[in-house]
């Protein structure tokens, strides 16, 4: 079991960090302290990871011997393997995350693009698509804000996914997505198509400094508009804050009061900033502004194919399938596993097929 789990290396960094916390000066850094013992942490999991494996691996070996002659030991034994290439596969894919920020929580946006009320339905089956994500991967999904559509679907939504690489794995989903299907908005069964965005950023640790100018903000309270809730269309608890340097905007509604609506609105702001910092710092600002392009032709990184054929066929990495069903039921663990094999590869904006 060796390649990217490389055991040997992970205990001997582990060893290393023991010896670091165990030092009686370790806290007088509380914010170096605390990504230490988080990176523990991570390589601890992989460790008991890559144990569990090899006990697997053993498992596999024992039934193999009496798959010929046992039929209840074959049927074990292939639902064993399956098991264990789900889970190498997994690992694997965390093992292209080394990114400041890849372990951290993610804070998602979704907004409809070019296309009425078809683009604002085709947000929703987004939302809903990535929500079926988390679910699959047992992160902790809490929606932020939603902005209906006019006749059906969603104007925007934002919602924070809490789990291990959720913004690692989340990030490599950020740009505009393309539909084209038969509308069910058009009597006419005329073909459509119809965009949407999604955008990412980091939640970002407390103890990270992120100035914010109260001068540079302007927010406006506005009536929530979501179903449901004794607060909704009766007070305006709902809270919209605009950075106006970067026009950078964010909204809250689905919190108890306006005073949570701030928080929690403040939160994605400072995440949203800390997100463009980096991408400034690392001179990616060109790959940031890609994924922020109009919301239209000519800017999707994924198009999404339900009529005249089915087809789900990424436009960076020409990764494609034809369960357009199962996709958007959650199932992308291969298309952002592709993307950050790409990603690896040292892609450049010239081999982006539009």
């Amino acid at each position: 079991m060796g390649g990217f789990f490389d055991a040997p290396k992970k205990r001997a960094e582990l060893e290393k960090l023991e010896a670091r916390i165990s030092e009686p000066d370790f806290w007088n850094d509380s914010e170096r302290a605390q990504k230490t013992v988080q990176l523990r942490s991570r390589l601890e999991k992989a460790l008991r990871q890559q144990e569990n494996f090899e006990t697997g691996v053993s498992d596999a070996e024992v039934l193999f011997e009496f798959a010929e002659s046992d039929a209840n030991s074959a049927k074990e034994l292939q639902e064993l393997i399956a098991k264990l290439e789900s889970e190498v596969g997994e690992a694997e894919t965390q093992s292209l995350l080394s990114g400041e920020t890849d372990a951290n929580n993610a804070i998602c946006s979704i907004q409809a693009g070019a296309g009425g009320t078809d683009a604002q339905d085709w947000a929703q089956m987004l939302f809903r698509m990535y929500l079926r994500w988390a679910e699959r991967k047992g992160f902790k999904v809490e929606i932020l804000d939603e902005q209906s559509g006019s006749e059906a679907g969603l104007k925007s939504a934002t919602f924070r996914v809490e789990g291990e690489y959720a913004y690692g794995l989340l990030s490599t989903e950020a740009g505009v997505h393309r539909l084209v299907r038969i509308s069910p908005f058009n009597s006419g069964g005329s073909r459509e198509t119809s965009f949407a965005s999604m955008f990412v950023s980091p939640e970002i640790d407390e103890n990270i400094e992120i100035e914010i100018n109260d001068k540079d903000l302007r927010v406006d309270t506005y009536r929530s508009s979501g179903a449901g809730g004794q607060h909704v269309n009766v007070t305006d608890s709902a809270v919209r804050i605009t950075h106006l340097p970067t026009n950078t905007v964010v909204t809250c509604q689905n919190q108890r009061s306006q005073i949570q609506n701030r928080a929690v609105a403040m939160q994605v702001l400072r995440s949203k900033l800390y997100e463009l910092e980096l991408e400034k710092r690392r001179g990616d600002s060109a790959e940031l502004e890609a994924t922020k392009q109009d919301i239209s032709f000519g800017s999707q990184i994924r198009n999404y194919v339900l009529h005249p054929y089915r087809l789900v066929k990424d436009t960076r990495t020409k990764y494609e399938v034809t369960d357009v069903e199962a996709v958007l039921d959650g199932a992308i663990d291969e298309f952002i596993k592709e993307f950050l094999l790409f990603k690896k590869s040292g892609y450049t904006s010239a081999t982006i097929d539009r």
